[in-house]
């Protein structure tokens, strides 16, 4: 029997709808984009036949140079692969379909089902949402076509953007950012192409342009073949899953399962489209899902998920599999330490790319909640991997330049008739490259990015390295390294040391494989990887890592100790935060030290230490696990820490304050600064005129007492923010009295201080461990298919009753983490499947995105936190 692989199933999906993307100009959005990167699915999509691959946000008039050199004879066809809903990508479908000349056909994909888009609140799509958004899409085009013919008769001088009254357009109306367009046209070239286009549509509006919409579920971002996430930048990801109540942490995180039933019927969003893509991708994989839950939200998916089973379902020849679904709210310690994988290391040093799209809330939206924000801002999975920084300067000289000059190459044959008008310098442009001020694009092409399964030589990198330890995974790339340059016939003089690996060992043979453009083609995925791992080993990324994992060591010991210990650990980081932070100011500096701690790590540490002290001193009461003087001194540090260096708090909680925050500190610097130069001046110079100024002691004295008071206002707002982050995380510390499922202690995550490894493992270690050993695992419920139920209360009348299956006994299990998962997560998983005895069972671990430290930072107290430090609001 063939293995689980949920990239070969992505694959096999796409080849699936080869007629349709055949000879067509193929749009992928963001998540899309994300998605086929991670697959490895460009190789695929060009043997299919597609004639050329764009950005949806991002098109401009250029894209319709794919059509210059076709041979073809067909009609022109589109094909949009979205990973949104229909009416959020709406504008960029409408801006593309209204650019490309003689359009006839419209091919779109989109991986949030029908049934989806009309279970989704406020949507304006029914029960029948596909056919309708055809009907509506056609609709819009005609009548911006309509317009286009008007506009074509009045004066040039007029702007495009008169032009395009796209935000006057149907749906656009709903979804139309405060950003607008980009701007389409680059120069008078392609603003002439556009017009042209225009002129194209009016000729051909007698023909009626013919729009498909299909279902494409295998939108998803693997890592390995059993180990994925889902998209950033797609719906399902940005949705929320929990609406602000007194049990709700983040819009991106479960609320605290509790037991008690949910205020109201309302179903988060994230909860059904999370149900819908998990049942869609068993069917894709075909598995017959027995599907068990642990977490209030949880169970609100498996309640979803076994609804829309049926007795179809049961008829079909698949695989039995086993579905687990966890609360990330179960367990928040683990993703904001930092534990030893190398693949966390890398994705919290490397820079992201930005987002394509702006997560700000839209004019007239359909996706403006009553009870929850429009959508989330997750951290794009694509890392950017700095190639050009690794390689020497004097390497890249060269290849930049001859970059420039293919690109003058390619303008002047674009456009021979307006060459000099239209071309960029190509001077400045070498300046610029040289001047280490690069252009994006050129960024872009000496950066390097993850391509996960696609398989280097027969060997899929980040799939091995996965479930590795930094140490080890070091070691492993080192090897590989090592392994190309005897195969590439290639001698670097380095020296090595077994068992090590050293930045002084990557480098020069990284450079030695990218010296050759043939050898870079030909292992760039070794470079790339090698690349990474040179830059989370990195002594500034590597001394950072290691000052929070002492740190962390430091808490979870004081934990096991007296609540006095713990609270001073937490204040006597705070304090060396605040004064790394002020050395830092004074030196002119805007971050600390490398290795040192900030005071956004501070407070992630803050964070740790809370949740540690609700798991060791468990209270009865809200106040706290702290006494009231503990807590009082954790208050002022953080209140000290904050007006000595205001720059350095950009945190949502002092959101209003740091203008004032800065102006004060800024002032008490001066009168620092003025009093130690007037007491260097001469006592015994009488010359000026001391009588000039005895008439404005009153006025001093005055302003000095409005100053007095204006700082005392300062400092008692920010002390009412201050307690309200206490308050916050009273509720962080109260997670294992306030979770059902943790109350009795044996799945709860308090750290054994006598050694034993069991107990120092993550929530789904712990749970694995239970299941795969058959033992009972409370709050664990399982979900009777259409088929059991019907046993239950019909045949069982008769002797005839379904006996409780039970997760072990599958050999197929897939755990989903509604909320995300962390690297970490991934190796305690297979260890606990190794330790389990049981090397038969397939193992798949999936989450709703990959969580940094950094990441669980802004989901607890950043931008997509429910944290309000404001009195009187929420």
């Amino acid at each position: 029997m063939a293995l689980v692989d949920v990239t070969k199933s992505c694959i096999d999906s796409i080849r699936q709808i080869s007629e349709h993307i055949e000879d067509a100009t193929l749009y992928l959005d963001a998540g899309s984009t994300e998605s086929f990167q991670f697959i490895g699915a460009f190789p695929v999509l060009l043997d299919l036949g597609v004639r050329a691959v764009c950005s949806l946000e991002n098109m401009c008039s250029l894209d319709v140079v794919v059509d210059w050199n076709s041979k073809s004879d067909a009609a022109r066809k589109i094909v949009v692969i979205t990973s949104r809903l229909l009416s959020d990508a709406h504008r960029y479908i409408l801006r593309c379909l209204s650019t490309h000349q003689g359009v006839r056909r419209c091919i779109i994909f989109t991986s949030i089902s029908e049934i989806s888009h009309s279970a989704y609140p406020d949507s304006p799509l029914g029960p029948d949402a596909f056919h309708e958004y055809e009907s509506l899409l056609v609709q819009d085009y005609e009548e911006l076509v309509k317009k286009a013919e008007t506009k074509s008769k009045q004066p040039e001088d007029k702007s495009l953007q008169d032009n395009l009254p796209f935000e006057d357009e149907g749906w656009s109306r709903l979804t139309s950012s405060e950003e607008g367009f980009p701007r389409i046209e680059a120069s008078s070239s392609g603003r002439d192409i556009y017009n042209n286009n225009l002129i194209g549509h009016v000729e051909d509006v007698g023909q009626k342009l013919v729009v498909s919409v299909h279902h494409f579920p295998m939108l998803l971002c693997p890592f390995s073949p059993r180990v994925f996430v889902l998209p950033s930048e797609g719906s399902i990801a940005e949705a929320y899953v929990s609406a602000e109540h007194e049990d709700s942490l983040s819009p991106g995180l479960p609320p605290l399962s509790t037991g008690l039933p949910s205020d109201g019927d309302d179903v988060p969003p994230g909860a059904t489209l999370t149900a819908h893509f998990l049942y869609h991708l068993a069917a894709k994989m075909e598995l017959k899902m027995e599907i068990f839950s642990i977490g209030d939200l949880s169970k609100t998916v498996g309640k979803i998920l076994t609804d829309m089973s049926s007795l179809y379902d049961v008829g079909r020849r698949r695989r039995s599999a086993g579905l687990l679904l966890i609360d990330r709210t179960l367990d928040l310690l683990t993703p904001c330490c930092h534990g030893d994988s190398l693949v966390d290391r890398m994705f919290s040093s490397l820079p992201h790319k930005e987002r394509a799209t702006s997560s700000t809330q839209t004019k007239g939206s359909q996706t403006q909640l009553k009870h929850g924000p429009s959508k989330l801002q997750r951290t794009p999975l694509d890392v950017q991997i700095p190639l050009q920084k690794i390689l020497s300067e004097e390497d890249c000289k060269i290849d930049n330049f001859r970059l420039l000059e293919s690109i003058e190459a390619f303008l002047c044959a674009w456009d021979s008739t307006n060459s000099a008008s239209q071309i960029v310098d190509l001077t400045n442009l070498s300046n610029k490259v040289n001047d280490k001020r690069p252009l994006h694009s050129v960024i872009e092409l000496s950066s390097g990015s993850f391509v996960s399964t696609e398989n280097f030589r027969g060997t899929p990198y980040l799939e091995a390295i996965m479930d590795r330890r930094t140490k080890d995974g070091g070691i492993l790339v080192k090897k590989w390294l090592q392994e190309t340059l005897h195969r590439e016939n290639i001698t670097v003089n380095v020296k090595s040391r077994r068992g090590y690996v050293t930045k002084s060992e990557l480098q020069p043979m990284i450079k030695a494989l990218a010296n050759s453009q043939p050898s870079l083609m030909r292992n760039k995925g070794i470079i790339q990887l090698a690349a990474a791992t040179l830059v989370a080993l990195d002594e500034s990324h590597c001394a950072t890592w290691d000052a929070f994992i002492s740190a962390e060591k430091i808490l979870t010991a004081s934990a096991g100790d007296t609540t006095q210990n713990l609270a001073a650990q937490i204040g006597d980081l705070v304090n060396k935060s605040a004064l790394v932070g002020s050395h830092g100011q004074k030196n002119g500096k805007t971050e600390p030290s490398h290795g040192v701690l900030s005071f956004q790590d501070a407070l992630l540490l803050t964070i740790t230490g809370y949740i540690l002290a609700g798991e060791n001193f468990p209270t009865s009461g809200s106040d706290g696990p702290f006494s009231w003087q503990e807590e009082h001194l954790l208050k002022e540090a953080i209140v000290d820490a904050i007006l000595e260096n205001p720059s350095i708090a950009k945190l949502e909680f002092l959101h209003g304050l740091r203008e004032d925050l800065e102006a004060n500190l800024n002032r008490m610097r001066l009168e620092k600064t003025k009093e130690v130069s007037s007491n260097q001046l001469e006592i015994d110079d009488f010359d000026d005129d001391q009588w000039a100024s005895w008439g404005d002691e009153d006025a001093d004295n005055y302003n000095n007492k409005e100053q007095v008071y204006g700082d005392m206002q300062l400092k008692l707002e920010l002390r009412d923010r201050v307690d309200n982050l206490f308050k916050f995380l009273h509720k962080l510390s109260s997670l294992k009295r306030r979770n059902l499922p943790l109350r009795d202690g044996t799945l709860s995550l308090e750290s054994n201080f006598s050694g034993d490894p069991y107990t120092s493992k993550g929530l789904l270690h712990k749970l694995l461990t239970r299941v795969l050993g058959k033992y009972d695992v409370p709050g664990l419920e399982y979900h009777s298919s259409t088929v059991g139920r019907l046993f239950k209360s019909g045949f069982g009348r008769f002797g005839l009753g379904q006996a409780k299956p039970s997760l072990a006994d599958q050999n197929v299990i897939l755990v989903f983490v509604i909320g995300g998962i962390n690297g970490l997560e991934v190796r305690e998983a297979q260890e606990a499947l190794s330790e389990s005895g049981r090397p038969e069972i397939e193992l798949l671990l999936g989450g709703t995105t990959f969580l940094t430290p950094y990441d669980m930072l802004d989901l607890l107290m950043g931008d997509s936190s429910y944290f309000n430090p404001l009195i009187g609001k929420r």
